[in-house]
């Protein structure tokens, strides 16, 4: 293992520790879904995209948007984690008027580039920032989270065609696919296989990975745009509340009211999880 990865796999174990202590602040919350994407935000943040958390505002900065909203404690783990905002700030989480809402506002929170929640309105949003740096002159990329269970959503493919047809290959969308969703397992409610198919159909490059290996994560990062000309697209295959054993790849941890015990057993694996990589890492 590289030491580029190890440090990644630490920082998203921490991250992940993050989201049970907001979890453990608020009583419940979007646990699965955070917990899956959290390798993807840790590599972007801490690695891919040209950032700087004392600038939060930099004109240059590459743009992340997480459509995804619900699965916003994964993005304040990471941002915390980051150095974007104080670490103690994470115990607000739920709280009334809090900068950590169930969902990201870009009113509040250093680090969050736009307010979503609604599913399917991430893409678009990317496109048209994408667009609006390029005309700028900047070099600066976009990058966007979504959710498979957001797929359905017509506005997700209008965006599509409008990032082939102007050729916005600043844009890199990463598919967040963990098969499940709040009603069911996302196959069963509407399947949208295959994914990479639909958007190489739109005229996008395309890419599949497993989404919650790290090696896998930076070698698709690396390379994008995978294409000149075309918005690259990563489908990352992802376990739901990946990190906590009795959780993952489970419906019902989708929003988590932790059950007596668990939030302890949960702490415990993940303090286990954040030694064994700090181990990796000091070696």
């Amino acid at each position: 293992m590289s030491d580029r990865v190890a440090e990644l796999e630490l920082h998203a174990a921490r991250a992940r520790r993050n989201v049970v202590r907001m979890i453990e602040t608020g009583h419940s919350g979007h646990l699965g879904g955070a917990m899956s994407a959290i390798d993807l935000i840790t590599a972007l943040y801490f690695d891919i995209m040209n950032v700087d958390p004392a600038r939060p505002d930099w004109p240059e900065r590459d743009r992340f948007l997480l459509s995804a909203g619900h699965k916003a404690m994964g993005q304040y783990g990471v941002l915390a984690e980051r150095g974007y905002f104080d670490p103690a700030l994470l115990q607000t989480y739920g709280a009334m008027m809090t900068a950590l809402g169930g969902h990201p506002d870009m009113h509040k929170l250093p680090g969050v580039e736009g307010n979503t929640g609604a599913l399917g309105h991430g893409l678009s949003i990317s496109v048209g920032a994408a667009l609006g740096l390029r005309l700028a002159g900047t070099t600066a990329r976009v990058f966007t989270v979504m959710g498979d269970g957001e797929l359905p959503e017509g506005s997700n493919w209008e965006a599509a065609a409008a990032a082939a047809h102007h050729k916005v290959d600043n844009l890199i969308a990463i598919v967040d696919n963990n098969g499940l969703q709040i009603s069911g397992p996302v196959a069963q409610v509407m399947n949208m296989a295959p994914i990479a198919g639909k958007f190489e159909a739109f005229g996008w490059a395309a890419r599949e990975i497993n989404g919650n290996d790290m090696t896998e994560i930076l070698a698709a990062l690396d390379t994008a745009p995978f294409t000149p000309g075309k918005p690259s697209v990563i489908v990352a295959h992802t376990t739901k509340a990946k990190g906590i054993s009795f959780a993952e790849d489970t419906l019902a941890y989708h929003y988590w009211k932790p059950a007596e015990g668990e939030l302890e057993q949960a702490i415990t694996e993940l303090d286990a999880k954040i030694a064994e990589c700090e181990q990796k890492v000091t070696r």
